[in-house]
Parts: structure tokens; sequence; C-alpha cells
């Protein structure tokens, strides 16, 4: 089973698999005045959106909008408090981690 937790501080992403660490990758989050939801979310949605978000986009189920963990156009970006509040990864990775997990997978972001 998977899971995800998102340190925003660190700006990492791990990915795990039964509780432990599967790979981990760098993320930016949101800037200061749109920042990235914090708390225990799940992944309700999977879809394949245009390139400004790198074409992967994993809807979270945060109920006062739509935030996701997503790929970018933008990969000077990652790493960087940048964004509306979703999470950006390099496109590869946000692929990779689209097709490793499940609609359902916890998220856990803090």
């Amino acid at each position: 089973m998977y899971s995800i937790e998102i340190n925003t501080k660190n700006r990492i992403l791990k990915l795990l698999e039964d509780g432990k660490v599967k790979k981990q990758y760098p993320v930016a989050v949101g800037k200061p005045s749109t920042p990235t939801p914090l708390g225990n979310w799940s992944i309700i949605m999977k879809g394949l959106w245009g390139e400004q978000f790198g074409g992967y986009f994993m809807q979270l189920s945060v109920p006062w909008g739509i935030y996701g963990i997503h790929g970018t156009d933008k990969p000077w970006s990652i790493g960087q408090e940048v964004s509306g509040g979703c999470v950006r990864m390099y496109s590869s990775d946000a692929k990779e981690v689209y097709e490793t997990i499940p609609v359902g997978t916890e998220v856990k972001i803090y």
C-alpha cells in the first residue's frame, strides 16, 4: 500500500510503500500568500492535464479548492515556494508517481 508525505519546509515528497520510503522527490510548494494546505488528505482524482501541469495531475481531497500534486512547465520552480498552493514536481517525477499510486492514496502534508 502506497502513501505520500510532503515536507513543505524541506520541499521533499516521499513516496512510501508499506510505511517505508521507496523514493524521494524535490518539489515546489505554495508561496506564503497561497500556501500548500497542511493536513491529512487523499488522492481523489487523477487526470491528464495540459502542459502547464506537466501533463499529470493528482487532485487532493482539500474541501476548499482544487489542489493537487502535478508536473510543471516551469522546472526552475522546483525547490521553491512559488505555486498557488499545489505541489509541483518535475514532470518526469510526476509521471512516475502518477503511474505508481492509485486513487485513494493517503497524503500527509506538513
